[in-house]
This record gives structure tokens, sequence and C-alpha cells, in this order.
């Protein structure tokens, strides 16, 4: 407890909780809870020492952390020279890789249900039932639309634009050649995708674009810039299946084949 001298007046405890008749222990000592220690065991306090300015810049330079990494510690002493980092390989062009396929205008027409065609389902395989004959449409309008069906991947758009393609090129005749240059951005597009099952897809449907009408090659020429590019970087694709034999001829999905058939039934038009 702390003693009261002349000069300063003690505040009174009683009736709080430091009241010291309110206490079950003993009272409170600064040597220990069971009571002072002897004299004769009490270390007297040692004097405190000044620090000189050099001990303090010594201090001082002493608790400078260092950074991850820039330390010794758990260093390894070893001779042995260190594994040398690979240098990082040139990133891949891409040229070849798959491109996103934009939304179609044949399936939009045709939830809407503009276009004059239906599935006819039969044993030998389905065709497409023309609400229409096909002499009277307007070429103007239906033959890009199908053109641009092309990139469809997913059924039944696929079949009806890629069957729709064929029967519309088989009797048009002389209405297709006003026709060539709505076609070419629907054929661009469809190139341009780089999906091999999309470029063979459209090469069948130019092979039969050619020869569906007089003139119609001669009318390609002016457009060769956005047509053959695609075709001079997937002319090498062939599967070399080495003395096997290639069971899949017939359905004609070797694109460089069909590269070279284009080529050649288009003859001196490319």
């Amino acid at each position: 407890m702390a003693v009261a001298t002349q000069n300063t007046i003690a505040p009174s405890l009683r009736g709080t909780k430091k009241d010291p008749s309110k206490r079950k222990h003993l009272p409170q000592s600064a040597g220990s809870p069971f009571g002072d220690f002897p004299s004769d065991w009490v270390q007297s306090k040692k004097p405190l020492k000044v620090k000189l300015p050099q001990q303090e810049s010594l201090l001082s330079q002493s608790k400078v952390y260092q950074s991850k990494g820039s330390g010794n510690g758990g260093n390894c002493s070893s001779l042995n020279k260190g594994k040398v980092q690979e240098t990082p390989k040139p990133p891949v062009s891409g040229a070849f890789k798959r491109r996103v396929i934009p939304p179609t205008e044949f399936r939009r027409f045709y939830d809407r249900g503009d276009l004059p065609i239906a599935i006819q389902h039969k044993g030998n395989g389905n065709k497409i039932d023309w609400k229409v004959d096909i002499e009277k449409l307007d070429y103007h309008h239906y033959l890009p639309i199908f053109f641009d069906g092309l990139r469809e991947k997913e059924e039944p758009y696929r079949f009806l634009s890629v069957q729709g393609s064929f029967d519309l090129l088989e009797k048009g005749g002389s209405k297709i050649l006003p026709t060539i240059p709505q076609l070419i951005i629907p054929i661009k597009t469809a190139l341009n995708t780089r999906d091999p099952d999309i470029i063979c897809t459209m090469l069948k449907v130019l092979q039969q674009l050619v020869v569906s009408g007089e003139l119609v090659g001669e009318a390609l020429v002016p457009y060769y810039r956005q047509i053959l590019p695609v075709f001079n970087l997937f002319k090498s694709k062939n599967s070399n299946t080495g003395d096997e034999i290639d069971y899949t001829q017939r359905k004609r999905c070797n694109l460089g084949d069909l590269i070279e058939e284009t080529l050649q039934v288009s003859g001196s038009f490319f």
C-alpha cells in the first residue's frame, strides 16, 4: 500500500474493490506473492548505461531487415554448377488455330420461319422439302443466306444449309452468275474460321459453284485475294497413312486433297 506523506493526501479506499479489509489473501508484495525476499537475496539494481552515438549507429544498422532472398541464410556452399535455366521458346503463331464461328443469318431466318424449306425424312436418307419451286426463288436473296449457313455445325441447320445450297446450285442456271459478288463475304467468313470441317464443306460447295453455270469461274477472278490465302495455308494438310488404306476417302474429308481438287476443277480460273 502507498504510504501517505505530510504533503500528500492518500485517497480513501474504503468501500471500493481495493479496500484492504475485504482482501481474503495475503497483502500484495513487490518481491513475491508469498512475501518479500530476505535482504541478502535481493539484487541491487544495475546503473543504466549511457549509449554512445557510435553504439547507437551500430545498433540501428543491425536492425535493418533484408528482403527475401538477399541474405546468406540457408544457402548451399556446394561448388557444383547450378541448373542452367532454359530460354523460353518463341510463342506459337496460331495460324491453324480455330477461330470463333460468328452467328449466321441462316439460323435467324430459319428460326423465324422465313425460309420455304422443311426436312423430309425417308428410309434412304433425309431430303429437303421445298414449299416453293426452286426456279421461282429470288437467288439474290436466298442463295447468300444458304451460303452463310455453311459454317453451321449444329443440326438441323448444317444439313439444311448444305443440301439447300446444292439444290439451288443444281437448278439455278443463269441466275447464279449475278449473285457472285454477294457470295464472296459468306465464303470468306467460312474459310477464315480455320475449322477443317467447315473448310471441307465450303470447298465441296465451291466445286459445285464453278461448274453450275457459264462464266462463273471468270467472275471469281477478282476475288482471288480473299479466297486463295486460306488455300495456301492448308494445302499441305494431308494425312500421311504410309502403306495403310484410308477408308474415309469416300467421305472426302482430306483437306489437302480437296484443295487440290478445287484448283483442278477451277482449271485456269484460279
